[in-house]
């Protein structure tokens, strides 16, 4: 059990998405050749103060590779902080050498389990600790002091690996959200060719039998076929390029669409008045767009009721356009919290980028909450070779 725990981090790659660099980089720099500077200016004790100040700023200029080499980096910087109290017991014994700035080695400690390979880490963490061990043997200072500085020193890197492990718990918990989205849609991919598909089977079966009286009212019926098939295959690419990933769920049923919003908003919970308009020709909507817009009142609304204080209006609108739907869910409330995208509206957003289309949620100019989605009726590759619907 141990051995795999262990071969598993060992074998950690590093996190995708850790920055270059940005903007606090640099100010981190500033700050910290600002307290190099201040401190060999002011502090009188300092000594080989020249040589003290190159390897404070040295050790300052090494937190910019910090999440590109963090192994690179932590090795750099603590084979310094160890070489200086080296060479001072050898050159000048029992005489400190080093800026108190030249604590920003902290900042690498968080920045190995944050941002490094699982390989890294156990290198890096073997370097800091050999370091700290060998900086408490040759100090002086009681045992209980030392064994109190190097899980001082330890400490950041907790804090840098407890961050880590909840970005990557939650980056699962939206590709789970994400990944229910696509089933979804692909249990409506189901509904729709089956739909389609049943209904050229009794055309069909009409033509076939009206074949023999009536000639003409055969051909009127592989017509129907014909463009019911040309409507089955625009809608099943637009969600099969939807689709990134496939698997089937077990429920099959129906999914609810705009005709559902009247009863969607009729029973909100009775603390919101909800003014719902439509616009526009919704009736023809593809059904994977016609299941999105209802998703997204619906979960609107829920957030709404949920998140919404003192809110007491929630004005929804739905437009049809020539090539795009339009959603707009808007509350008069005020939200408290810090107003992070919650999984529900992390799932609507991917349902609307797998569809071709936009979301933005936030809070508005004046108060409450502002959903704005945008749905392409169909997609144009798909549009290009079907026929016109009756």
């Amino acid at each position: 059990m141990l051995r795999d725990d262990l071969r598993t981090l060992w074998t950690e790659p590093r996190p995708p998405d850790a920055p270059v660099r940005v903007w606090r980089d640099w100010a981190l720099l500033a700050a910290g050749l600002a307290g190099v500077v201040l401190e060999a200016t002011l502090r009188e004790d300092v000594a080989w103060r020249p040589v003290a100040v190159v390897c404070a700023v040295w050790l300052c200029l090494l937190l910019l590779w910090r999440r590109t080499r963090p192994l690179a980096m932590v090795t750099l910087a603590f084979g310094s902080v160890v070489l200086l109290p080296v060479v001072s017991l050898v050159v000048v014994p029992r005489e400190p050498v080093g800026l108190y700035t030249s604590g920003v080695v902290l900042v690498l400690v968080y920045a190995l389990p944050r941002w490094g390979s699982g390989r890294e880490i156990v290198l890096g963490g073997a370097v800091i600790l050999a370091a700290g061990v060998l900086c408490s043997v040759m100090d002086e200072t009681p045992f209980l002091e030392n064994v109190v500085g190097l899980a001082f020193l330890l400490l950041p890197g907790v804090v840098g690996a407890a961050v880590r492990f909840r970005g990557t718990a939650r980056e699962r918990q939206l590709e789970q959200v994400r990944s229910r989205e696509r089933e979804q849609l692909a249990r409506e991919l189901h509904d729709t060719v089956a739909h389609h598909v049943s209904a050229m089977v009794i055309i069909a079966q009409a033509g076939r039998v009206l074949a023999g009286i009536d000639p003409s009212a055969a051909v009127e019926a592989l017509e129907g076929v014909e463009e019911e098939g040309a409507r089955t295959l625009e809608e099943m690419r637009a969600m099969v390029a939807a689709l990134r990933d496939r698997g089937v769920g077990a429920e099959l049923a129906p999914p609810a669409g705009v005709a559902d919003l009247e009863r969607l908003v009729r029973t909100p919970g009775g603390r919101l008045r909800v003014d719902l308009g439509l616009d526009g020709e919704l009736d023809a909507l593809p059904p994977a767009v016609d299941a999105a817009v209802y998703r997204i009142v619906q979960e609107s609304v829920t957030n709404a009721l949920r998140h919404a204080v003192d809110a007491t209006e929630l004005v929804v609108r739905v437009t049809a356009e020539r090539h795009t739907v339009r959603v707009s869910v808007r509350d008069n409330g005020r939200r408290t919290g810090r107003g992070r995208d919650g999984y529900g509206l992390t799932g609507l957003r991917e349902r609307a980028t797998l569809l071709g289309g936009t979301l933005r949620a936030g809070p508005g100019t004046d108060r409450g909450w502002h959903v704005e989605a945008e749905l392409p009726r169909a997609r144009s590759e798909s549009g290009a070779h079907s026929r016109p619907r009756r």
